[in-house]
């Protein structure tokens, strides 16, 4: 069982928010905004599009990419990252490591509302508290476990 401090039980609730930010900016926006959330380090490490991007303008630029492919044909996704079973482990006061199963549902916008999981995947992110005291993450990756087929 997991114990805390509670200075890290506040940093904990810190970085699930900075997860959450994360998820919802997918999906209100699909990631067009990910700057704007502050939820990204600078020089963060992220796994997408079955590419590793380092920094946060390298996964700017591939949210801008992916959106205009898809505006060019079917249109945007609707997107819902369902974050579950997260767990927290600290390597010391400013470093963190977050493990969760995320399901993950997608639609194109015009379809009807109906839609089952495109995917669930064990995700493994690195947290960091920088300078200014705000938590943010460091690196993403995932695997999917189940995939629609």
């Amino acid at each position: 069982m997991a114990k805390f401090t509670p200075e890290q039980a506040a940093d904990v609730l810190a970085i699930k928010q900075a997860v959450y930010e994360w998820g919802d900016e997918l999906d209100l926006n699909n990631g067009l905004s990910m700057r704007k959330a502050d939820c990204l380090a600078e020089d963060v490490q992220y796994n997408v599009g079955g590419e590793w991007r380092d920094g946060l303008a390298a996964v700017e630029a591939f949210y801008k990419g992916r959106a205009e492919a898809m505006q060019a044909g079917a249109g945007l996704m609707t997107m819902r990252h369902i974050i579950t079973s997260l767990r927290v482990s600290f390597d010391d006061a400013d470093h963190a490591k977050v493990g969760y199963l995320l399901v993950f549902f997608a639609t194109v916008t015009n379809l009807d509302k109906y839609c089952d999981p495109l995917a669930v995947a064990d995700v493994k992110m690195e947290c960091r508290r920088d300078a200014d005291g705000e938590w943010r993450i460091t690196r993403f990756d995932s695997g999917q476990i189940f995939k629609r087929g």
